[in-house]
């Protein structure tokens, strides 16, 4: 069944993965960072306020970097893209077994819309330039019930050598999915990765989150505070045939 958008059709539903599947950041991510800062011996911790505004920063190691040139590197760092690399290699274990542990779940409504488009033989993608690692074991673990096999694509990582707002990851789709970009829709939950998927020329959900609510996302087709689940359902598929 193929769902009108706009005169076209929607044939494909492409996730972003951290604050939009899982709201990763503030208890997965950060607390990850703060964890490696701790175990490589700096005296570093990243507060809620300080990571919101650290989050302007697409990427890991991006942000990190940029934290340190604005707050000064130690003095005893020879080499400081190895240092860079060997605390994101650490955040990323660390941040795999806060995964594993079965503290994060699902934002509300994800499982939902996702069991929809399987339903409805939507293709299913994601698309995250956060570690590939990380993105996989989310989908598998958390997701459940054997869904990530009906996914076309999982795009993440190192895939693409530039981050979100540039819609390098969202022009890979296309060839992936074997689609036009106009029958795409992605959900997103911040303004870089709006633009990215406007600039890609797809349709965007946002799905906002603590970190991203107060952001400008005037150019999206849909803003919510959740997908959500019944009795709070925000979006459905079958709401999209109206757009």
């Amino acid at each position: 069944m193929e769902i009108k958008l706009n005169g076209k059709m929607m044939k494909a539903l492409i996730f972003d993965c951290d604050g939009v599947l899982v709201d990763t950041e503030k208890d997965g991510h950060r607390v990850a960072f703060n964890r490696a800062f701790s175990e490589k011996g700096y005296d570093i911790e990243w507060g809620v306020g300080l990571y919101k505004e650290l989050l302007k920063v697409a990427g890991g190691k991006e942000r990190m970097r940029h934290y340190f040139d604005v707050n000064g590197w130690a003095e005893d760092v020879e080499d400081k893209d190895t240092l860079i690399k060997e605390l994101h290699k650490l955040k990323t274990d660390i941040f795999m077994r806060i995964i594993e542990s079965g503290e994060l779940k699902l934002r509300s409504g994800v499982t939902r819309l996702i069991d929809e488009a399987i339903e409805e033989d939507i293709k299913l993608a994601v698309c995250s330039t956060s570690n590939e690692r990380a993105v996989n074991l989310i989908v598998e673990r958390i997701l459940g019930g054997g869904r990530k096999e009906k996914f076309s694509a999982i795009l993440a990582g190192d895939v693409v050598t530039r981050k979100k707002p540039d819609p390098e990851i969202y022009n890979l789709v296309p060839e992936h999915l074997g689609l036009n970009p106009e029958e795409c829709v992605v959900v997103e939950d911040s303004r870089n990765g709006l633009l990215a998927a406007r600039a890609a020329g797809m349709h965007c959900i946002i799905t906002t989150n603590e970190y991203t609510e107060c952001e400008n996302f005037s150019e999206a087709d849909i803003v919510v505070s959740e997908l959500g689940d019944e009795p709070n359902v925000n979006i459905t598929l079958k709401m999209l045939k109206s757009w």
